[in-house]
């Protein structure tokens, strides 16, 4: 049996990967292809933080096969095309690979496979995303759940412990003939991109170095300090968990029974939601889940817009998250969050503008992940924020920031503020101020408050039935 393994960006790793372990069973062949979705020049300058994330953990994968005595492939082209020939040249039986959520992907798998049916050739799609197949954890009467709670019991009746597959100890060399197409992977610079060293670095053997430092430390006070701003608190782990250097298994075995456990498992079938809600209404990506939010009256204000993205609302927890999020593509979750309200509350923006300009800078840009957080901070997601919670930024920021730290990291003009007056910066003395080079608030709370709320209640009456 000849396989072709076909890796896609979502599974970078060797160890519990069950295309590759199925693969090595027999003659096998490692294969990624440079897809000009992704890898244009031009199309990877709008993702330049996963790019750099990615390149670098292909570059490992490529390292640890060759080190188990196989090569990885390397293609350039449309899949849709190179994939079905390949196979068809290296007279391969089957292709196999992990199965994606998003629907673009899904698409392409139908395709694929559609070309590989006309030469005799299977594909088989093997789950490795999320923790259970999406379409799978279903409500009694056969629906998708639209709140979390019920869903994630209902994943937790049917999460049997399971150990992830090792690593093999060894892969079978290439075929004869076969590789010969193979090209270099290409580099940032071939890309139109320059280094970033502030972005985290990808491949499997930092994913699993940052996984085992946060069992050893910030798992045990989880509950307590995930939301601090300020301190190392989370696992970090989104952008592995997004490329598959860790695998959401992994995660899963590695947390369960520890001390503080319980908070984390909670938030990855959070995670587990977003692929599923995705999975089963496709449409997310275009459309807000509460079908009452269609036609919102966003406000359309350029000047506000660009003070968002550049960090320069006046608002030093929201201004933090966009310099954060631009200079190492990472954001602090409850910074998100704090932001991603500000910009369609506050602002009354478009929260899909913020959506996209998320998942243009986020090393862990993932489709399901990001737009669900944007829709539940918006109000109009499934299980969301209620549309008429509004977070006040400077609540935010004294509770989740006492000390001012994360805003002093990321807004280093206010680094000489105290605690007590750093979230409020317009408040302090007069000679102070002047000093600051930081802007006004852009809008004041209260008035910002009051009228999301009127826009909210009068779109939301209209469409009611």
């Amino acid at each position: 049996m000849r396989s072709l393994v076909w890796f896609r960006g979502k599974d970078l790793r060797v160890s519990d990967h069950g295309p590759l372990a199925e693969g090595a069973k027999g003659e096998l062949i490692p294969l990624f292809v440079l897809d000009p979705r992704f890898f244009a020049p031009e199309r990877a300058r709008e993702l330049p933080h996963r790019m750099q994330f990615l390149l670098g953990s292909l570059e490992e994968l490529g390292a640890r096969i060759a080190g188990l005595g196989s090569r990885l492939v390397i293609a350039e082209g449309r899949s849709v095309e190179v994939v079905p020939r390949l196979a068809a040249l290296w007279k391969v039986d089957q292709v196999l690979a992990h199965r994606w959520t998003e629907p673009f992907g899904r698409e392409r798998d139908r395709r694929v496979a559609q070309g590989l049916a006309g030469r005799g050739i299977p594909l088989r799609l093997f789950e490795g995303e999320t923790l259970l197949p999406p379409g799978s954890v279903r409500t009694a009467q056969g629906g998708m759940f639209r709140v979390f709670t019920p869903f994630a019991r209902a994943c937790a009746l049917r999460l049997a412990p399971s150990s992830p597959v090792p690593a093999p100890g060894s892969l079978p060399p290439l075929p004869s003939g076969v590789g010969t197409e193979g090209i270099p992977i290409p580099s940032l610079e071939a890309l139109g991109l320059a280094p970033n060293p502030r972005v985290q670095s990808g491949g499997e053997a930092a994913a699993q170095a940052r996984l085992r430092a946060f069992l050893a430390g910030p798992l045990a006070r989880y509950a307590e300090e995930r939301d601090r701003m300020d301190l190392e608190g989370t696992s970090r782990l989104s952008a592995d968990l997004k490329f598959g250097t860790c695998s959401i298994r992994q995660a899963w075995a590695a947390a369960s029974g520890s001390e503080g456990a319980g908070p984390f498992l909670n938030e990855l079938l959070w995670r587990e939601f977003s692929h599923h809600l995705l999975w089963e209404w496709p449409e997310l990506l275009q459309k807000p889940f509460r079908a009452d939010f269609q036609g919102f009256p966003w406000r359309k204000d350029e000047a506000a817009w660009k003070a968002w993205v550049a960090g320069r609302t006046g608002y030093p927890v929201v201004d933090a998250a966009a310099r954060q999020l631009l200079a190492e593509g990472f954001v602090h979750n409850r910074a998100r969050m704090v932001a991603a309200s500000f910009l369609a509350k506050h602002l009354l923006l478009d929260f899909r503008l913020g959506e996209a300009h998320y998942l243009k800078w986020l090393t862990d840009g993932d489709w399901a992940q990001n737009d669900a957080g944007w829709q539940w901070s918006a109000g109009c997601g499934c299980d969301a924020q209620p549309w008429f919670r509004i977070f006040n930024p400077v609540a935010q920021g004294r509770r989740f920031d006492p000390r001012g730290d994360y805003v002093r990291r990321w807004v280093p003009e206010l680094a000489g503020l105290p605690p007590d007056g750093i979230h409020e910066p317009w408040r302090a003395p007069e000679h102070q101020r002047a000093r600051l080079d930081y802007p006004d608030p852009v809008v004041d709370h209260a008035f910002a408050r009051e009228r999301f709320l009127a826009a909210a209640k009068g779109h939301l009456r209209k469409e009611s039935p």
